[in-house]
């Protein structure tokens, strides 16, 4: 089944200066706002080159293929967060996931006819409290439900602004939340993780990203290395989320269950 626009369209969240409402995006107009708040995220924020053919728009060849998930604020019209999901299906039509382009993903073939696939997570800076990301995760939650797909992959992205030295030590104090072997990745062009040495001292550490954070919580697994992004200058872990694993605490909070 085929989650539609109605089906998300209630779920709201109404934070003291904020009325917002998460739903999958309808038409090109809507999609085209999305586009605009990851260039300004990605692009002006954090100076990534992106392959845009649209001054201001983040755009690649995997977007017409992709549902655009958009958490918007009621009061001001404005997109102010977004995700963009490729299903089992898309996948085969663009010919293979975004992130075949970082990490050999063979040992997840037999998953495919029910991998769904997520990125180009962004959140507006002026909502950033937590609200906006609840959405987009509930969203996400009952896309995957409603769908009946079981699994979701996607990379959750670490800063290199310090060379990658923060992104080793965060794969080496993650080594707890590794998949077990037979759902391991391999990055294309990976991290070079001794040269960086991989451990910082304890009160040098970086606290773990709030959106690994949440995936981890969540049950999601770290699935492999880290790959380099160039383009983004981030180091990006995979992660892989059976639904079999959602936590019970997030299932009773993104989808109202009772068990």
């Amino acid at each position: 089944m085929t989650t539609t626009h109605h089906q998300l369209q209630q779920q709201t969240a109404r934070p003291a200066r904020h009325e917002l409402s998460v739903s999958l995006a309808r038409g090109e107009r809507e999609i085209e706002e999305a586009k605009r708040l990851r260039y300004r995220v990605f692009a002006g924020e954090l100076g990534a080159r992106l392959p845009t053919r649209t001054p201001g728009i983040d755009h690649d060849l995997y977007d017409p293929y992709c549902a655009h998930l958009i958490v918007r604020d009621e009061r001001s019209a404005e997109v102010v967060g977004t995700y963009r999901i490729l299903s089992p299906q898309a996948t085969k039509r663009v010919g293979g996931y975004y992130s075949e382009n970082e990490f050999d993903l063979t040992r997840l073939q037999h998953l495919r006819p029910r991998l769904v696939e997520i990125g180009r997570s962004c959140v507006h800076p002026d909502y950033r409290s937590g609200a906006a990301i609840t959405l987009l995760w509930a969203g996400l939650a009952r896309y995957m439900v409603e769908g009946g797909h079981e699994h979701l992959i996607g990379c959750a992205s670490i800063s290199m602004a310090d060379g990658g030295h923060a992104a080793a030590s965060l794969y080496n104090q993650l080594g707890a939340h590794m998949s077990p072997l037979e759902y391991r990745v391999f990055p294309r062009c990976p991290l070079p993780l001794a040269a960086l040495n991989g451990q910082l001292p304890e009160a040098q550490r970086p606290p773990v990203p709030p959106l690994i954070k949440g995936y981890l919580r969540a049950g999601a697994w770290i699935c492999g290395a880290p790959a380099w992004d160039p383009d983004f200058n981030t180091a990006d872990l995979p992660v892989l989320l059976p639904m079999s694993r959602l936590d019970a605490r997030y299932a009773r909070h993104f989808l109202g269950n009772k068990d």
